[in-house]
C-alpha cells in the first residue's frame, strides 16, 4: 500500500528543475489540461515528479483551485505506477506540468481519464 503514495520527491520542485521543464520540455494538450513534460537521464533517482498548476486567472477562489489540485493528484497517484516504473527501470527522470486550462471544475471521472492519456503519453516517449 505504500507504494501509492504521492512522496515527497514526486513533487517537482526548486527553481532549475521547474525552469528546464518549461524551457526544454515537451507539450501537449488532453481536455482539461496542458502538459509539459521532459525526460532526462538520472541514475540517482528515477521515476516521476509532478506539478499542478491551477491559474488564478480561470478560478478566483482559492477553495475551487485547491479541489482541482486535489483531484488531479489524487488521480496522478492512483495511475502514475506505469510510467514509474519504465522509468525507474530505464534510469530516467519525467519532470512534467499539468495545467488546468477549463474555466469549470470539471467531474472527477473526466481529469482522471485526462491523467491517465497524459501518462500512457508520456510512457510512450520512455
Amino acid at each position: 500500500m505504500d507504494n501509492n503514495r504521492l512522496l515527497k520527491q514526486e513533487r517537482l520542485s526548486g527553481r532549475k528543475r521547474i525552469g528546464t521543464l518549461f524551457s526544454d520540455g515537451s507539450s501537449g494538450f488532453s481536455y482539461p489540461f496542458r502538459y509539459v513534460f521532459v525526460i532526462s537521464d538520472d541514475e540517482s533517482c528515477g521515476g516521476v515528479s509532478l506539478l499542478v498548476s491551477v491559474p488564478k486567472k480561470n478560478h478566483k477562489r482559492a477553495v475551487k483551485r485547491n479541489k482541482v489540485k486535489r483531484r488531479t493528484r489524487e488521480a496522478f497517484r492512483l495511475a502514475k505506477s506505469d510510467v514509474s516504473g519504465m522509468a525507474a527501470e530505464g534510469g530516467k527522470r519525467v519532470d512534467m506540468a499539468l495545467i488546468y486550462v477549463s474555466k469549470e471544475i470539471e467531474e472527477y471521472r473526466t481529469i482522471e481519464n485526462a491523467v491517465g492519456k497524459i501518462l500512457a503519453e508520456i510512457a510512450g516517449h520512455i
